[in-house]
């Protein structure tokens, strides 16, 4: 049984890390998906975080966690006390400590400062903090880098990572299931990040799978 399945025998609890790179869209989606499956959420989000989700989504996520986490909450319906939000230097949050790791993280979208700061072990808050705990304590851990193109420094610091254990999944969405929307395109990289995490979805038809739009076609036919 992974850890996932057997963290407390209960719904697996996730942290997600928003931070200053574009690609809010991503990261918003991610959150609902987890709240529409269950599983406990812990929030944890940057001030440059904040500044991307005004210019990309006209969104003003409140200054406090604790707000945004229950603006959020009501936003995607999540139950009581299934999405709790953490500022960048509450270091009693559970996050904080190896004793009480999350099951994974998910940094979506990971900027190159937060990258760098991670793959260096550097912890200077609750954001690389949390990251830390999961690597050392072998739990999975996914970076969404959202930046082009990668200089070598950045592709270094990725490599470093990757042979930490972490995943370094950047949201470059493929064409095979057709997409209509620019929410189709989200949905397939958020897929494929909930795979990694091992969270079930149904975001959209698999390799191999018929999407909807098709099969309908050939019913009608």
């Amino acid at each position: 049984m992974s850890s996932i399945q057997a963290h407390h025998n209960a719904q697996p609890t996730i942290t997600v890390a928003l931070t200053g790179a574009s690609g809010m869209p991503y990261g918003l989606r991610l959150l609902e998906a987890l709240v529409q499956s269950g599983a406990q959420i812990y929030l944890l989000y940057s001030q440059a975080a904040q500044i991307v989700a005004k210019q990309e989504l006209d969104l003003s996520l409140p200054s406090r966690a604790a707000d945004a986490a229950q603006w959020l909450s009501e936003r995607y319906g999540a139950a009581e006390g299934q999405l709790r939000g953490f500022g960048r230097e509450e270091w009693f949050a559970p996050v904080a400590s190896g004793s009480n790791p999350p099951d994974a993280m998910v940094v979506c979208p990971c900027s190159m400062g937060t990258l760098a700061a991670i793959a260096m072990g550097l912890s200077d808050n609750l954001i690389e903090r949390a990251a830390d705990v999961v690597l050392k304590e072998g739990r999975k851990l996914v970076l969404v880098p959202r930046e082009m193109p990668f200089s070598a420094l950045h592709l270094e610091n990725m490599l470093k990572l990757a042979r930490m254990g972490a995943v370094i999944l950047p949201p470059n969405p493929g064409f095979y299931h057709h997409p209509q929307t620019i929410q189709d395109l989200v949905d397939f990289v958020v897929a494929r990040i909930l795979d990694q995490i091992g969270i079930l979805h149904s975001l959209g038809p698999r390799w191999g799978e018929e999407p909807a739009m098709l099969a309908d076609k050939n019913r009608e036919a």
